[in-house]
């Protein structure tokens, strides 16, 4: 077995405090990845405090993961030591179903293992996350990550990243398209990149007038702010695609007016209570809604390239690991702009 040092909740109510566990020893198709870098999604947030009722404890979080290969298995044909890599949401599915034979394991029958906070395939063993000095991942789950990039604004791309890039590409978004973007957050600063890299004019929906600045900073070509009812009015039926990466309860009503003839609402915020959905804004312009969730192993790997090609990283803020709680606090309040990302090296 292999040590490792992480942080870790022990139970819901309690702050992530120091853990050490062991990684299995390498199979003939896994990659052992000292992690240099440890992206921080709020799902972490969410799991740790048993919000979405399937904790498994002690629980290290953690699914943005940037690092350095230091061992393969001896049938590992994509990595050597030595390679930058990244590991990000999920570290396997039942390879058989339609989806995982397709290359989109996210949505497995069976349903796909987490980076952590879940069970291996052997239904025994407990996933643990990039809180953490080392991992062990079966290659299919890891990423080449061009050293060109900035390595801890890579990390939220794993996460934050693949989630808006991978509907963006769905949408078959191009130059000329109109894409809106509601909600400047880790999703949402994402989505302007990338819709900006893809060709789109760039419009940032905000309820607060103080993310303007931002959003002009990231790409944005223009900003709307959604408690002007008249620049909304004008808004309507303007737009082939508009991104939904708000967390906080709202209804689609008002994003689905924005769309124009066979215009999208991709979903990839997740609030806690169901969106009302209005019929009749749907029927009009024949307009849709799709969900989206992460990407799959080779659309990742996509994403990634086009990143190092377009010189795309996330915003971010580093810090050492142990000052994981505090960062929670102040993700609660918005407080970052717009990913904390953890310098492993503190837990060494």
């Amino acid at each position: 077995m292999i040590p490792v040092k992480g942080y870790a909740a022990y139970d819901a109510s309690s702050p992530l405090t120091p853990y050490d566990f062991e990684r299995r020893e390498l199979r003939s198709d896994d990659v052992l990845i000292d992690i240099l870098y440890s992206g921080v999604c709020h799902s972490d947030l969410h799991q740790v405090r048993h919000e979405w009722g399937n904790g498994i404890f002690p629980m290290v979080p953690g699914h943005e993961i940037v690092g350095k290969v230091a061992a393969v298995g001896n049938k590992v044909s994509k990595f050597k030591i030595g390679d930058t890599a990244g590991v990000g949401v999920m570290i396997d599915s039942c390879r058989k179903c339609n989806p995982c034979v397709s290359f989109m394991e996210q949505y497995c029958v069976e349903d796909m293992t987490g980076t952590y906070n879940g069970y291996e395939r052997d239904g025994v063993t407990v996933s643990q996350g990039g809180y953490s000095t080392k991992i062990v991942t079966n290659e299919r789950w890891v990423y080449h990550v061009s050293d060109k990039l900035d390595l801890p604004g890579v990390a939220p791309l794993l996460c934050a990243g693949i989630t808006t890039y991978s509907p963006l590409k769905y949408a078959q978004v191009k130059e000329g398209d109109k894409v809106a973007v509601a909600g400047l957050g880790g999703l949402g600063h994402m989505a302007v990149k990338f819709a900006v890299a893809m060709g789109a004019e760039v419009t940032m929906i905000s309820t607060s007038p103080s993310k303007e600045a931002d959003a002009r900073k990231l790409g944005a070509h223009h900003f709307v702010l959604s408690t002007d009812k008249d620049a909304m009015k004008k808004a309507e039926s303007s737009f082939n695609v508009v991104v939904d990466s708000i967390s906080g309860n709202h209804d689609y009503e008002y994003l689905l007016k924005l769309l124009c003839l066979e215009g999208k609402l991709l979903v990839v915020g997740l609030p806690s209570e169901n969106p009302e959905v209005n019929p009749f804004e749907l029927i009009k312009n024949r307009r849709s809604i799709i969900g989206s969730m992460i990407g799959g192993t080779v659309e990742t790997q996509e994403m990634l390239d086009f990143c190092a090609e377009k010189n795309i990283v996330a915003d971010y803020e580093l810090i050492n690991m142990q000052y994981i709680n505090e960062a929670y606090e102040r993700m609660l309040k918005n407080d970052v702009k717009y990913r904390f990302v953890i310098d492993v090296s503190s837990l060494k």
